[in-house]
């Protein structure tokens, strides 16, 4: 290579990051990665100390990766020439052919013997049944979708784990691999679907010896086919077709009252703005609030059942609202008062404790049952 040569590639290479940061400091930044799915760092704000531990810089640095020209095109970017070089696992979520699955790694710290006692404790303190029932993932779902030699742990040590806890499970897994031929989790989000939340919901109900429900009485509402969802994200794969979401349970009939300032306030049994959004899945009761309340004007006479839960369970309370006269929802990362108390004064009949399996391996505030 001529020296000529080697000085005109590296003037170009010079104007292209020169023409990249001209381009950043121009372009405004921007607030939210709709394609990550996240807020993007800001320019944070100088001072002597941050500089000096080392803070500013790194806050800094953020800011330049994720304010990049063309960040979210280049993230895509570099997922497909990893693809075209034979990668299977993407930040964690393997590429299964036109399916992406999040990687479960091995819990740590005993967190999954810690929340498993968390749940027996609240049995202590409550004088109603309390259920335990873990959803499985895609991982263990449909793990021979997964590429060959993809590692992830194993989630049937958890299933045997609550099993042994002496505890009334709900046995999802069952349910679940019986249909795992079917659409029952979306191909670019870790959650199930609509059709998933079918199934889960008659595993509860036969759990709890209750008449499950008929797929013949639901007529499927698809109200968006452009759902790319965590997974997503996550992985920057972004070549994918978008998933489908569905409506099953009509509104009529149903009231839903939720607490996400600590007032009682209307909520929504489905919120379709959030269909114009990122975050479609949110649309199920509005997404992550601490407490919701369904009830059924026609079951007065029926049970209050108590779920602890995550996100699962947003697309799972519509179908149970059909058996049940209310169904509570309580999410533990934001509802703080003691639960043995909320049971008592809401005349519960029943709790069950819900959980995917990745959440329940993480989860750190399970242990907010021990109140």
């Amino acid at each position: 290579m001529s020296k000529a040569y080697s000085r005109f590639l590296t003037a170009l290479f010079c104007l292209f990051l020169g023409g990249l940061l001209v381009w950043h400091v121009l372009l405004p930044d921007r607030d939210r990665s709709e394609g990550e799915n996240r807020t993007l760092t800001q320019l944070p704000e100088f001072s002597w100390e941050s500089l000096k531990d080392g803070s500013y810089t790194a806050a800094v640095e953020e800011y330049f990766a994720d304010q990049f020209p063309l960040r979210d095109e280049w993230t895509g970017l570099k997922a497909r020439t990893e693809q075209l070089l034979g990668k299977t696992l993407f930040n964690g979520v393997f590429l299964c052919g036109d399916t992406l699955i999040s990687q479960v790694p091995a819990p740590e710290n005993g967190q999954m013997e810690k929340n498993l006692s968390y749940i027996q404790r609240l049995t202590e303190k409550v004088s109603v049944p309390v259920y335990l029932g873990i959803i499985p993932s895609a991982a263990e779902v449909w793990k021979d979708k997964l590429p060959a030699g993809a590692q992830s742990w194993d989630q049937t040590q958890l299933l045997e784990a609550a099993e042994q806890t002496g505890l009334p499970t709900i046995d999802f897994h069952t349910a679940l691999t019986l249909y795992a031929q079917e659409p029952i989790f979306y191909r670019t989000d870790h959650h199930w679907t609509t059709l998933g939340a079918f199934y889960g919901a008659n595993a509860l109900l036969e759990s709890l010896g209750m008449e499950p429900l008929d797929a013949a009485d639901y007529t499927p509402q698809v109200v968006s086919e452009s759902f790319n969802g965590t997974l997503y994200s996550t992985s920057g794969i972004h070549w994918l077709t978008p998933d489908t979401i569905e409506y099953w349970v009509p509104e009529d009939g149903l009231t839903v009252t939720s607490w996400r300032t600590g007032e009682a306030a209307p909520g929504m049994l489905y919120d379709r703005s959030y269909l114009e959004h990122k975050d479609q899945y949110s649309s199920f009761l509005g997404g992550n609030q601490p407490l919701c309340v369904i009830e059924n004007e026609n079951l007065p006479d029926g049970d209050r059942i108590l779920l602890v839960r995550d996100s699962y369970s947003d697309a799972l309370a519509p179908f149970l609202a059909q058996r049940f006269s209310q169904v509570h929802l309580v999410d533990l990362r934001y509802y703080r008062l003691p639960l043995a108390q909320y049971v008592a004064d809401n005349d519960i009949d029943e709790i069950c404790v819900v959980y995917s399996a990745q959440n329940f391996l993480t989860d750190r505030d399970l242990v907010m049952l021990t109140q």
